[in-house]
């Protein structure tokens, strides 16, 4: 794992296993505490290295586990590990970017699939994989893919075991822009900034709106807004941002 930092946005890079094994006993907890090392900063990009965002299971340890009879534990573990990660990503202030400069797989679908935000260099690439291997999805891929890009679409990519390149994710709804190489970690920064730069509350009720948005009937979701709404009314960024605007100024949420 490397983190830096750019225009004030943590850039976290998975490097050599923890982005071609991402998903394995050795890297995942890596990844997990990296990331909740530094979850409550205004914005994270997420991004991998080479061929690879985040991809691959341990494939030698799910056959060992096989012949040992206690898949059921190591796939308990990992999915015990990833699970609580990206529902915090999904809940947290933090505005999540994934640079997508190759291929996500698997659990590493569900990681890119968990951002606010996903962009692809040409090179990207989405892929469920499970399939393939026997399995049936996690990482919460079943029901984040299809809040982006239908049921029916979605369907298709798992059953079909499909391999989206960066334009056809896009095309969809998966990704929201593909750019250069080049450009990819810059303009992830870019987008991080842009939408990191309101309130902490601002930021956490919409995720917690959006993401609660089709669970909850009209009426449930009006009182949620209300409650969530009444409670920014006492926030120093609410004073901030009306003071800002009928002054036509910036507001400073810092």
């Amino acid at each position: 794992m490397k983190v830096s930092q750019k225009d004030g946005v943590t850039i976290i890079q998975l490097i050599g296993g923890s982005a071609t094994q991402s998903f394995s006993r050795e890297f995942l907890p890596k990844i997990r505490d990296t990331i909740i090392e530094h979850i409550g900063c205004k914005a994270i990009v997420l991004t991998g290295e080479g061929r690879f965002f985040s991809a691959g299971a341990d494939l030698v340890a799910f056959q060992e586990s096989i012949k040992a009879e206690n898949s059921i534990e190591l796939i308990r573990e990992l999915t015990g590990i990833l699970h609580p990660l990206l529902l915090k990503m999904r809940t947290s202030k933090t505005i999540f970017v994934a640079a997508l400069n190759g291929a996500s797989a698997g659990g590493g679908l569900g990681l890119a699939l968990a951002c606010d935000a996903r962009i692809a260099s040409p090179s990207g690439k989405m892929a469920a994989s499970y399939s393939g291997i026997g399995l049936s999805p996690d990482g919460g891929t079943t029901w984040l893919l299809p809040r982006l890009v239908g049921e029916q679409v979605s369907r298709r990519f798992f059953l079909e075991n499909q391999i989206w390149s960066a334009e056809e994710a896009c095309g969809f709804g998966a990704i929201d822009e593909v750019v250069s190489d080049e450009t990819l970690i810059d303009r992830a920064v870019e987008i991080a900034n842009v939408w990191s730069q309101w309130g902490n509350h601002t930021k956490e009720a919409t995720k917690h709106l959006l993401l609660t948005q089709n669970v909850n009937d009209f009426e449930t979701h009006l009182n949620h807004e209300r409650t969530l709404i009444e409670a920014a009314g006492i926030t120093p960024e609410f004073a901030e941002g009306v003071a800002a605007f009928l002054s036509k100024r910036k507001p400073n949420f810092s």
